[in-house]
């Protein structure tokens, strides 16, 4: 799983990417001259996981992770021939972040501080920069066809044609309804606009009170019920200062700012969840795991999550729900108690799922 943080300059982008995969890249690294990208890996908290091992008490506990990607901040008009946006393309989702916080020593590159106009500024620039992409890739398959049939070319026509008519009206790719089979016809695109949109609302020190009303107070509503987006708001410069305490203070500090969560968290899980993600976990005393995987995904695919022999050799699930596992105290427990049942390779996991796969290769 990967995220690209895109932003235009001077709105936190770096500073949260610090935050996120506990880095210290220098916040004004950009502005030096530097223009790689920014690589980090932050790991997905998961309280169950956390019980799970205290029970097992393991020699190693390994959470999921997501992999970040934050690049140079963009200047209005310059997306379409950006070398650095093009880093976009191999990600699984973007992050935009949306500066909302006001200081009057950074200035800001759209001028006055209006997080739903930046939202549409960089949504148009993005726009821009597919449509050249499908533009291109219809004449091609236009011009393909006039030469020869070819089945593949006439299935995928429409479908990028369609996608064009979006973009042509200001409307991104991942608006539009399209069927499983569609998407795997234009993934090689790598569209900027069909990526699922994690919009990240950098608030002012002043404001994290607002975090819960945040979405209303800057009308973002519309936005947040959009398809394949999510809003979350947060406060970059206050998660700095948590970040630097130790965690019994950190908490507390949280407490006082009336919060309960930290925004890292709330972050993470929100990508989690903007993916479709879900979670299952394998336990012994050696290790236990989170295994992140697709809703809807079947017993023999989750096996090869873990390994491709587990789902080459797949014999047999052995299912356990997390509640049904913490209620019990052990696996041996569950089993006397008929909790731990027998599934096969149709068997669709569900999140919370604890799974022993037995296999045979």
């Amino acid at each position: 799983m990967k995220f690209g943080m895109l932003g235009f300059p001077k709105v936190g982008k770096t500073t949260l990417f610090n935050i996120l995969t506990g880095a210290h890249v220098a916040v004004d690294k950009y502005a030096a001259g530097k223009s790689e990208p920014n690589i980090g890996v932050a790991r997905v908290p998961e309280a169950r996981l956390d019980r799970l091992a205290a029970m097992f008490r393991p020699k190693k506990t390994t959470f999921a992770h997501i992999d970040f990607l934050d690049i140079q901040g963009l200047q209005k008009g310059e997306a379409k021939d950006s070398l650095y946006l093009k880093e976009m393309r191999n990600v699984d989702a973007i992050a935009h972040v949306v500066r909302a916080f006001r200081d009057p020593e950074i200035v800001h590159s759209e001028g006055p501080i209006n997080p739903k106009q930046d939202i549409e500024t960089m949504e148009t620039e993005l726009i821009l920069a597919d449509l050249e992409v499908a533009q291109r890739r219809v004449e091609r398959l236009e011009l393909n066809l006039r030469k020869a049939k070819n089945k593949d070319d006439e299935l995928e026509l429409p479908v990028v044609r369609r996608c064009l008519e979006a973009l042509e009206k200001e409307t991104p790719i991942r608006e539009l309804d399209l069927q499983e089979d569609d998407v795997r016809k234009i993934r090689g695109f790598a569209f900027l606009t069909a990526k699922p949109l994690l919009l990240t609302l950098n608030l002012d020190e002043a404001d994290v009170g607002r975090i819960a009303s945040s979405i209303d107070d800057f009308d973002l509503g519309d936005r947040a019920a959009r398809r394949g987006t999510v809003v979350c708001p947060i406060s970059a410069k206050v998660e700095e200062e948590i970040a630097a305490l130790d965690p019994a203070d950190a908490r507390v500090f949280l407490q006082d700012l009336g919060l309960y969560e930290f925004a890292k968290d709330r972050l993470l899980k929100a990508a989690f969840g903007l993916l479709g993600l879900i979670q299952f976990f394998t336990v012994s005393e050696e290790e236990c795991s989170a295994w992140p995987i697709r809703i809807g995904t079947k017993a023999l695919r989750a096996a090869g999550a873990i390994h491709s022999d587990f789902e080459r050799g797949f014999i047999r699930a052995e299912v356990v729900t997390y509640e049904d596992l913490i209620a019990a105290g052990s696996i041996h427990a569950a089993r006397e108690k008929a909790r731990l049942r027998s599934e096969g390779k149709d068997y669709v996991v569900k999140d919370g799922d604890v799974i022993n796969f037995r296999f045979n290769v």
